[in-house]
């Protein structure tokens, strides 16, 4: 059964990795049915870092534990149409609106959305959300006054620059975009958060994607690499200004380990990158 078919469930037990060229449309289908088969994994592990089940949700940056509400990278959001790429669950969606914002979430798996629809069934703030790949947004022109994703779409998708294009024609002018993504010097290392973690084990410029395959050989999980300057050069083509790349350091406070992610990784080198850009004013 291919990932196409709706209700594959890929198995990490009989996958195995490759680095090799995945097209947008296999890399979509691999995601979408990865992240409905892991949703329930995944929520058990980090829902409560996330604020997954807060009736009013919340919005964490990344694993070092930027808030938005302490960093404000998206600036005033009351009373704006805010599109967040890459939803998951919806705990940002669902802040932004407790905070004002008129949210939709987007996101291109029906079981992280179904966990959406399940918190927000309880009640709280209710947003819209569509089930959509990132590199197609199924929104007409300058609909929206800012955008955000926090480790949502962006590094799942084969075509970023196309993303970055579209992100750039669904905004209103002088909106906001902002985005987090594993830093892409992590692609160096191996995902462990121990000292093996520290070892350099692959080029920075290898951007070979990440590939699970299952054992037909279809990809089962996709992770795609750009430099630094390769993020910079797709954000300025599509034709906004990058305002700010932040690197969060690792607080001194915070013990957890979250994958590869760790106090000793972050000690060391930064783990998130967080890109701001905005599309000019008219």
């Amino acid at each position: 059964m291919s990932p196409q078919t709706p209700g594959h469930a890929p198995d990490p037990e009989h996958t195995t990795v490759s680095l090799r060229r995945v097209t947008s449309p296999e890399s979509d289908a691999a995601n979408r049915a990865w992240w409905d088969h892991d949703s329930a994994a995944y929520h058990d592990e980090h829902a409560d870092f996330l604020g997954v089940d807060s009736p009013a949700g919340e919005f964490i940056w990344c694993p070092e534990a930027l808030h938005e509400g302490d960093v404000r990278l998206l600036g005033d959001i009351r009373g704006k149409r805010v599109l967040e790429i890459g939803c998951g669950s919806a705990p940002c969606s669902r802040w932004l609106a407790s905070n004002g914002a008129t949210a939709i979430g987007l996101d291109i798996s029906a079981g992280m959305l179904d966990r959406a629809r399940d918190v927000m069934a309880r009640g709280g703030p209710q947003v819209p959300l569509v089930q959509a790949s990132a590199e197609r947004l199924p929104f007409v022109s300058s609909s929206f006054d800012a955008a955000c994703s926090a480790f949502g779409g962006v590094p799942f998708v084969a075509d970023s620059a196309r993303v970055m294009r579209e992100v750039a024609r669904v905004l209103r002018p002088g909106a906001p975009w902002v985005f987090s993504i594993n830093h892409p010097m992590r692609w160096m290392f191996p995902d462990d958060p121990g000292p093996r973690g520290l070892t350099v084990v692959s080029s920075y410029f290898d951007r070979s994607p990440y590939v699970e395959v299952d054992r037909n050989g279809i990809p089962a999980y996709v992770e795609h690499h750009r430099t630094m300057g390769d993020r910079v050069r797709e954000i300025v083509a599509a034709g906004l200004v990058l305002e700010d790349v932040i690197e969060p350091e690792w607080p001194e406070w915070l013990d957890r380990e979250w994958g590869q992610w760790s106090p000793l990784r972050g000690w060391h080198f930064p783990g998130t990158a967080i890109f701001r850009a905005r599309k000019p004013a008219a």
